[in-house]
């Protein structure tokens, strides 16, 4: 059984980013995607369940884990808010051969690419432009019109971190998008022969 690679993807909210990775995981099964399961310090909401949706982990615990260097990346979001990456669940999908993606912000991509180097492909998807971005925003009307300019910030913030991906991935339209994602992983897996046209 071969190891399997890594797929790390990153992008401002509302670029398309979530569409995509699961386009790639429903649609190509060819390409044995398994997603990365976070850990995180906050209580389950709803239905959602340990190891399938989130690791979910006490402070305490959570601290632990991380003066045990067990995290490949972890974020506090606010205090005893903790959101990360374990490496030995990583590992394991990997040494079952799967390829495993991460949906993960710009600093935990690009820490998880440091630490994968060539057995990980960061793609970083860009919205063709701020506007564009704020139309979409607004369009999904979940957020208020400060909420947005803030998401917006954040966009601009993180899209100067662009250029430390292996590739990017303008999404000016959706299905473009997709197909080039697939053509970019095919290439990655070795699956074919494929060019990839800029």
């Amino acid at each position: 059984m071969v190891n399997g690679k890594l797929l790390i993807v990153s992008a401002p909210s509302g670029s398309g980013k979530s569409t995509i990775v699961n386009y790639l995981m429903k649609e190509h099964p060819e390409f044995r995607l398994a997603f990365s399961v976070s850990a995180t310090s906050r209580p389950p909401r709803g239905t959602e369940q340990n190891g399938v949706d989130y690791y979910f982990l006490t402070p305490e615990e959570f601290r632990q884990h991380i003066k045990d260097g067990d995290f490949l990346e972890f974020e506090q979001v606010y205090e005893n808010r903790f959101y990360g990456t374990l490496k030995s669940q990583v590992d394991e999908k990997l040494a079952a051969g799967w390829n495993v993606v991460f949906d993960v912000d710009v600093k935990g991509g690009i820490n998880i690419k440091k630490h994968y180097g060539d057995k990980a492909l960061s793609i970083f998807i860009q919205p063709p432009s701020v506007d564009v971005l704020r139309e979409r925003l607004l369009g999904r009307a979940t957020d208020s019109p400060e909420q947005i300019e803030e998401r917006l910030a954040k966009a601009e913030y993180e899209m100067t971190f662009a250029p430390q991906f292996d590739r990017i991935l303008v999404n000016d339209d959706l299905e473009t998008a997709k197909q080039e994602a697939v053509a970019m992983l095919r290439e990655f897996l070795s699956l074919t022969p494929n060019v990839i046209s800029k």
